[in-house]
């Protein structure tokens, strides 16, 4: 690797599957030293023992603000900064017919998509503005550049998450912190696979993904984590308030409506739970 995060701290919430563990490995790699943050206890602290001295793990609910303060302030006490936040927990949510739709399952999934990002936002500017510096990168989703690619809720949080990325970008941009968003398009994890009918098997979602994707192959959380590596390093040292799109090239072309808005109402989480 090339050491481009050499001495950088940072936190990657819902770090320990899928896009954010391919983060955080990556960022280990490049030199940084990481706060994995997430509520998967025994998943995040085996890939924190795995990582090695450069990492720690904090339990992180990320509709809780203290949970979300404490994980910065582990990134703090542990490493004495934080150059990085990348607010990238995220589930699926709620599904269904708009006109079916619980209030419950609306609120829950916009609590953790939008109102999670606003509390990493917010706790990583309480540092980074003491120290004049830091990068912010919120994963938002192609589904917050196009109607019709997700359910409704995750559609409009992501969306919220561009708008967030946008207007923070514009307030911190003075004391010299930058703020981005990654909008992944589909990316093989479990996430995914547990939407396209399975709860285990990634090479199904693989598949799936690479017959409907522009290049003829599939996206990895690691095509995702290259990204996140350039925008938390100096090689995107003059980009801030953008949204990075790695989908190749899907939403250039407009996509067919999506399959999430048929069906019955039920919420979709982390590593396949559905309730």
């Amino acid at each position: 690797m090339t050491g481009r995060l050499d001495n950088k701290v940072a936190v990657i919430t819902g770090a320990a599957s899928g896009i954010g563990e391919g983060t955080a490995r990556m960022f280990i790699d490049e030199g940084a030293k990481v706060v994995v943050a997430d509520l998967q206890v025994d998943a995040g602290q085996a890939l924190v023992d795995e990582l090695g001295p450069n990492a720690r793990f904090a339990e992180c609910n990320v509709t809780r603000e203290d949970d979300v303060a404490a994980a910065v302030d582990l990134a703090v006490g542990e490493f004495g900064s934080l150059d990085v936040m990348f607010n990238n927990a995220g589930i699926v949510g709620a599904v269904g017919r708009i006109s079916e739709m619980s209030t419950e399952a609306w609120d829950n999934s916009i609590a953790i998509l939008l109102r999670g990002v606003f509390l990493g936002v917010k706790h990583a500017a309480r540092v980074m503005l003491e120290q004049n510096s830091g990068v912010i990168i919120n994963t938002s989703s192609t589904a917050g550049i196009l109607g019709g690619l997700g359910p409704h809720a995750y559609t409009a949080a992501k969306h919220g998450v561009i708008g967030l990325t946008k207007s923070v970008a514009n307030e911190l941009a003075p004391n010299g912190i930058r703020v981005n968003a990654i909008s992944p398009g589909n990316t093989v994890t479990t996430m995914t696979a547990s939407v396209m009918g399975s709860t285990a098997d990634e090479s199904a979602a693989e598949a799936k993904i690479a017959a409907g994707s522009p290049l003829g192959y599939a996206g990895y959380p690691a095509d995702i984590a290259a990204a996140a590596l350039y925008l938390a390093s100096d090689d995107a040292r003059y980009v801030s308030g953008h949204t990075l799109v790695v989908d190749a090239g899907q939403t250039t072309a407009g996509m067919t409506p999506n399959r999430f808005n048929i069906g019955s109402s039920r919420q979709i989480h982390e590593a396949g739970r559905r309730t």
